[in-house]
């Protein structure tokens, strides 16, 4: 056999093999900083959110919760910052799949979005100019910012691999572009010689 047959034997197994490195994630020192800011999300949660109550009584509708007047935008910054901040990162890295990576950058930076509106909702007046009775606790301030880390890391590192993804399409045209050309020329070569036999 062929060296060409032989590397077309195999030529599945590493399209396989491509596929799967392609699909994964290296994010190197990222992954020490996402790991800390998960650690500072995970550590928001028991942390007073609002006066008394902490992140994870927003969470499960504690009797805390309702006598600080917990908002819905509060509740679903919590959910959000669990689900996506902690959750799905830790997913990311722990599989360092490229698809765990993208949904926590798109779940986090919705939770940047829901913190700032938790965080302007414990110093607005509510219905009646009837004014929460606290305003924002150290839980909030620690779980937002450790979001905006994650957003901002999990953006730098999907955006390296979306890159990486473009350059490995871009090879794979001109790939096909090359393989095209070969067999145009082959056809080319063959045809005279068929004209040939035909005409003897």
């Amino acid at each position: 056999m062929s060296d060409a047959g032989k590397f077309a034997a195999y030529e599945g197994d590493l399209r396989k093999a491509e596929r799967k490195v392609a699909g994964e994630i290296d994010p190197g020192m990222r992954a020490v900083v996402v790991a800390v800011a998960v650690l500072l999300a995970m550590a928001s949660l028991v942390l007073p959110h609002t006066g008394s109550a902490s992140g994870i009584e927003v969470l499960t509708f504690a009797p805390d919760a309702e006598a600080e007047r917990v908002t819905i935008t509060s509740e679903v910054f919590v959910y959000l910052l669990v689900i996506f901040g902690i959750g799905f990162s830790v997913l990311a890295l722990l599989t360092r799949r490229w698809i765990m990576a993208w949904i926590a950058l798109c779940g986090s930076a919705v939770a940047c979005v829901a913190g700032m509106l938790a965080w302007w909702s414990r110093n607005t007046p509510g219905v009646g100019g009837v004014e929460p009775p606290s305003g924002v606790g150290i839980g909030l301030i620690l779980g937002w910012i450790a979001v905006f880390v994650l957003t901002f890391h999990w953006s730098r590192v999907v955006w390296a691999r979306s890159n990486y993804h473009l350059a490995l399409e871009e090879e794979r045209r001109k790939e096909a572009a090359a393989r095209e050309e070969h067999a145009r020329s082959l056809h080319r070569k063959a045809t005279p010689q068929n004209s040939e036999q035909q005409d003897s």
